[in-house]
Formats: structure tokens, C-alpha cells, sequence
């Protein structure tokens, strides 16, 4: 078993993958979008998931840094980052919204297809790749 100080850097180790995976969902946007709606629905569809991967990789390198520097700092942090970003995200959507902008509904598709492409892609790195190396 790898003591919890033996390897902090695995808290980071899974986003090359997540960030692979989501440049790749982010191309399958736009062109859906493209096919779908034109130009303003491949632009809202692939910002949707940049808005998802931008989101979840800023909360990743803060709590692991903040792991680093001090375990307690995590509940709080993580809190708080939680409580900012959506209500950044909130406040985006409404701004958006209200430019009649036709590209909203794309943006919208695209953050769920992030969300759950990212929590898929982080659960299956946790229960298989980083599962065999803290075992090995």
C-alpha cells in the first residue's frame, strides 16, 4: 500500500487522459453542432464543454495544491470553489440568456456531455488505472 505523503502528484496524474478525452468530445461537439445548427451551435456546443474542462481542471490543480500545503484546507476550499463557479456559472448562463444569443441551448448540451464524459472518464482512471498502481 503507498503511504498517503509516498506520491502526492497522483491527484494529478489522471488529467492528461481527462484533458484528451475532453479536446476529443469537444471536436464531436462542434461537429454535431455544425451538422445540426450551423456555426453558432458547433461554437456553443464546444464552449459548453471548454466551460466543463476549464471548471473541473481549476478545482483539480486547487485542492491539489491545497492538499499539498495543508490537508485541512480542503473542506474549505473545495466549498468554496464549489459555491464561485456556480454561481459564475450561473450568472454566465443568465447573461448569455439574455442576449437571445442562439447558441445557448449548444452551450447547455455541451456542459452536460462534459459533465458526464469528465465524471465517466475520472471513474473509470480511479477504479482501474489508479486502482492498479496503489496496488502494485
Amino acid at each position: 500500500m503507498v503511504e498517503p505523503d509516498a506520491d502526492r502528484r497522483w491527484r494529478l496524474r489522471h488529467l492528461p487522459v481527462l484533458l484528451g478525452t475532453s479536446a476529443a468530445l469537444a471536436a464531436v461537439a462542434a461537429v454535431l453542432g455544425a451538422v445540426t445548427g450551423g456555426a453558432t451551435a458547433a461554437l456553443g456546443a464546444a464552449a459548453g464543454v471548454g466551460v466543463t474542462v476549464f471548471s473541473y481542471t481549476l478545482t483539480t490543480v486547487v485542492l491539489a495544491r491545497a492538499d499539498q500545503v495543508n490537508p485541512q484546507l480542503l473542506l474549505p476550499l473545495g466549498l468554496g470553489l464549489y459555491v464561485l463557479k456556480f454561481s459564475l456559472l450561473g450568472a454566465v448562463l443568465v447573461a448569455v440568456a439574455s442576449t437571445g444569443w442562439g447558441g445557448l441551448v449548444p452551450l447547455c448540451l455541451g456542459i452536460v456531455a462534459g459533465v458526464a464524459v469528465w465524471t465517466a472518464v475520472h471513474i473509470w482512471w480511479l477504479t482501474t488505472v489508479h486502482a492498479r498502481r496503489a496496488h502494485s
